[in-house]
């Protein structure tokens, strides 16, 4: 296959956006409501096909929307990708290319640039983009541009679960922290659509992550791990442990289900339905037993992709519908600045989606990285890590290690991944285009694809034996 011919694979059609025009743009400055879970996988949702878990709130969410069936978290790691999305940078650039390292207080962030054009600011929830402790307080100067303020670094104690606001006194959420957290972004939103400002409110939620088995009692009675039809690249010997876990993991995606479900009652009754943009997404995905495997940072579909879906009727119009093209994690801030009106700064690496989406030309070549720069904790070397660069398009995965191609999946022929292409008789020349892609692509980045602790050294962090970043609770 020729790469012109691969090019063409991953287009989609002209008349197919032109039937998909976006609505008229509003007049008013659109609000933003963003939403993200951490560890949700793009196939959890009964709108993806999984028919183990059920979503019911998010699955009327997609139908309503833009859903990006190729979202991509291309550093798949809690703060690479946490920081991409606020910054609109690769995380070779800002720094946080592992986790429990520091995001420049200086960066120019998405909250900092939409503060400069009137919007009011919030944030709820898990941030871990400051790395002075997990459970430490952060100051206003280190909170990236965001006013209102009800967060901890990390914390997976979902039961037990602190936060702090304006000052240095540790508050605690009631119960389930995702509940309560939703809960005060629900009344945030109650506050706003009396004063008419536009705001931009991330609600970060710590769940599904692991520990998986423990969401409310409700929800985690609603599955029963012997009814579940795994994935078929799960291995055998791995079957009981994943259902056990899945179990879990998918009475928390309920559960989020159904606070996604309260928000949008919310903005019905509030009257900000049609005019704020609601983005539903995940930090990185989950591999939860498939090829072996456990959590993230890994290059299998499971753990990059994320569920994307953008809501907003009042400039792209009511009715779902389905974008193909490929899109990271640091795509997102440009696109919410781009549908906002608002200029996006100079900073910025992704792309801006916003023109596509109301019918323009797709700004993306149909290709976008992957890496691992450092592999750490759960993926340590000592664990089979390894440092990897690849690319992603609509239908190929193309990933190298350092000493050569890695991996090769045909993801249209082969959508478990089951069948590695890397080296095999017969196709050298898919293999030459797509290497030739990453080629291109780490030449646009400026990335010299080094060992681990070459950017380890560049950035001055100091690691332990897992190559993990050492952090205090």
């Amino acid at each position: 296959m020729t790469l012109m011919a691969l090019v063409g694979l991953l287009a989609i059609s002209s008349a197919v956006r032109a039937a998909d025009a976006a609505a008229p743009a509003p007049s008013q400055k659109p609000n933003i409501l963003f939403v993200f879970a951490d560890q949700w996988r793009a196939q959890a949702f009964g709108f993806a096909g999984d028919q183990n878990v059920q979503t019911p709130h998010l699955d009327a969410l997609q139908r309503e929307s833009i859903h990006f069936t190729r979202a991509i978290s291309g550093v798949p790691v809690c703060g690479p990708a946490r920081a991409s999305i606020q910054t609109g940078q690769r995380p070779l650039t800002h720094g946080v290319f592992m986790n429990d390292v520091p995001l420049d207080p200086n960066a120019v962030t998405i909250a900092k640039t939409l503060g400069k054009e009137g919007y009011d600011t919030g944030y709820i929830g898990k941030w871990h983009l400051n790395a002075n402790g997990r459970s430490n307080f952060i100051p206003r100067e280190r909170r990236q541009g965001f006013d209102y303020w009800k967060v901890l670094e990390c914390s997976h104690a979902y039961n037990n679960s602190f936060y702090f606001a304006d000052g240095p006194e540790k508050l605690k959420w009631e119960g389930y922290d995702a509940i309560a957290q939703t809960k005060d972004a629900q009344q945030y939103l109650r506050d706003h659509a009396a004063t008419g400002k536009p705001f931009v409110l991330f609600l970060s939620w710590g769940p599904p992550h692991d520990p998986y088995n423990t969401a409310p009692e409700k929800y985690r009675a609603m599955y029963d791990p012997a009814k579940f039809t795994l994935r078929p690249n799960v291995p055998a010997m791995a079957g009981a442990q994943t259902r056990r876990s899945l179990a879990g993991y998918y009475a928390h995606c309920t559960a989020l289900d159904d606070c996604m479900g309260e928000l949008m009652q919310t903005l019905r009754e509030s009257g900000l339905a049609e005019n704020t943009i609601v983005v539903f997404t995940a930090d990185h995905g989950d591999l939860l037993g498939s090829h072996g495997g456990d959590n993230k940072q890994q290059p299998y579909d499971e753990s990059i992709r994320v569920p994307l879906l953008v809501r907003w009727p009042a400039g792209l119009g009511s009715a779902g519908r389905t974008v193909e093209t490929v899109v990271n994690s640091e795509d997102l801030m440009p696109t919410l600045l781009g549908l906002s009106r608002v200029a996006v700064p100079k900073t910025a690496e992704g792309l801006d989606f916003s023109g596509y989406l109301r019918g323009g030309a797709n700004p993306s070549d149909g290709a976008t990285l992957l890496a691992s720069p450092a592999p750490f904790g759960q993926w340590s070397f000592s664990r089979g890590g390894r440092e990897f660069r690849g690319i992603r398009t609509e239908r190929y995965t193309y990933v190298r290690d350092l000493h050569g191609p890695w991996l090769l999946f045909d993801n249209q022929t082969d959508p478990y991944q089951l069948i590695n292409l890397a080296n095999q008789f017969g196709t050298a020349r898919l293999q030459a285009d797509l290497e030739a892609i990453l080629a291109r692509k780490l030449k646009e980045a400026g990335d010299e694809f080094l060992p681990a602790a070459a950017y380890i050294k560049k950035w001055g962090y100091t690691v332990d034996a897992t190559g993990t970043v050492p952090y205090t609770n």
